[in-house]
């Protein structure tokens, strides 16, 4: 009998110290046995909770980088090509990277993006969710933004956010309503937040989250319940005179729900401003159908107001016999469509494009950079907002 208690003790030993082995994230799904929920069907309106679970996985990215995701999602197939490029080229980066995405035929919220390659990947791991998400922001732009609000008022009174080094988190009032907003800590780098929505609001109840690649929990750092990627030196890939985020090609106009463009940081470097009704100056966001590919909306009044665009751009877009794609290139796949590779990128003796060397193209690009005006220490800059010109971001039709 004694020999038989001694026996158990050390099994019972084994067994404790293989559970205290178990991943605590592993104990945590555990616990939610219940099924993620499923999508609304394709054109119905989705509820403040549904949307709040929609926007929950970048809720928390910094004001210039969540402005730029939920713009670059209205182009899902942009985004594919770009991780595609991405995954072709993985030498490229700093200014030849800039350089090579300025020769791509993608919307300017996509080429930017290039420099964060790990945001551009959970983009394509879920291009579904990525779709739903852009969809979402077409159809209830406002609604969106608000849902952002309401879960990063949530983290911060759960004690899940807060300003660490790497970022600066304050709450203001538009209106009334509490704002809170989240900005880069460092005027020349940028940390992509890493966060698992489980830990800091629980399961997904209306809408679930993405099919993304979880961390686990050593990546928690700071005790506000999320991490973050390796620090991003924008500077070294726009060169010298980097104007910090105040200067940021895309940002949020909390109070007007509108994102606000900076067609100047467009312009300076070297992006895609062929639909630009104005490259200098900021103004309010509005989609361009043009850089869909055909991708269909999900509602009859989005597919109403862009159609003509939609049926154009199924057929392949017409661009520069140099640009073409080789013979022996290979295609991609978005879902049931047939994606051709993106058009390579033309050698140039500047990372700034056509201009002779990079200060001269700066010098090019800034002529009307003043024309900012407030916009460049106000409403990109941090400071009082003012509601943006509908001219400076407008389109041309």
């Amino acid at each position: 009998m004694k020999r038989f208690s001694e026996e158990f003790k050390q099994r019972m030993a084994v067994v404790l110290c293989a559970v205290m082995l178990i991943p605590l994230n592993a104990v945590l799904y555990g616990q939610s046995q219940a099924p993620p929920p499923q999508p609304p069907p394709p054109g119905q309106a989705l509820t403040p909770d549904q949307l709040n679970d929609l926007v929950a996985p970048i809720a928390l990215y910094p004001d210039p980088l969540l402005s730029q995701v939920l713009v670059a999602a209205t182009y899902p197939l942009e985004v594919v090509q770009a991780y595609q490029f991405l995954q072709r080229s993985p030498g490229l980066t700093g200014p030849a990277l800039t350089q090579a995405v300025q020769q791509q035929n993608w919307d300017p919220s996509i080429q930017a993006l290039a420099v964060f390659p790990d945001v551009i990947k959970r983009l394509n791991d879920d291009v579904t969710w990525t779709t739903n998400l852009g969809n979402a922001f077409l159809a209830q732009q406002a609604d969106v933004m608000d849902a952002v609000q309401r879960m990063r008022l949530k983290a911060q009174q759960a004690g899940k956010l807060g300003s660490t080094p790497q970022e600066t988190v304050t709450t203001t009032a538009e209106g009334g309503q509490p704002i809170v907003e989240i900005e880069p800590a460092n005027p020349d780098v940028i940390y992509v937040p890493v966060y698992n929505p489980v830990w800091v609001w629980g399961d997904p109840l209306w809408y679930p989250y993405p099919r993304w690649g979880w961390p686990g929990p050593g990546v928690m750092v700071g005790g506000f319940g999320f991490g973050f990627g390796v620090g991003i030196n924008i500077g070294g890939f726009f060169g010298g005179g980097w104007g910090g985020w105040g200067g940021w090609g895309w940002r949020p106009g909390w109070g007007s729900h509108t994102i606000i463009v900076n067609n100047t940081f467009i312009h300076r470097y070297n992006f895609n401003t062929a639909h630009l009704a104005n490259v200098h100056g900021s103004g309010a966001w509005q989609h361009d159908p043009a850089f869909r590919g055909g991708v269909p909306y999900n509602n009859a009044r989005l597919n109403e107001q862009y159609r003509g665009n939609v049926r154009a751009n199924v057929a392949p877009r017409a661009m520069e016999q140099s640009a073409r794609p080789s013979n022996n290139q290979q295609g991609e796949r978005f879902g049931n469509r047939s994606v051709q590779n993106s058009a390579p990128p033309a050698r140039n003796g500047s990372a700034f494009g056509g201009a002779g060397n990079g200060n001269a193209a700066r010098q090019q690009a800034d002529h009307g950079y003043s024309s900012l005006g407030s916009a460049r220490t106000g409403g990109f800059g941090g400071g009082a907002r003012s509601a943006p010109s509908r001219g400076g971001g407008g389109r041309r039709r």
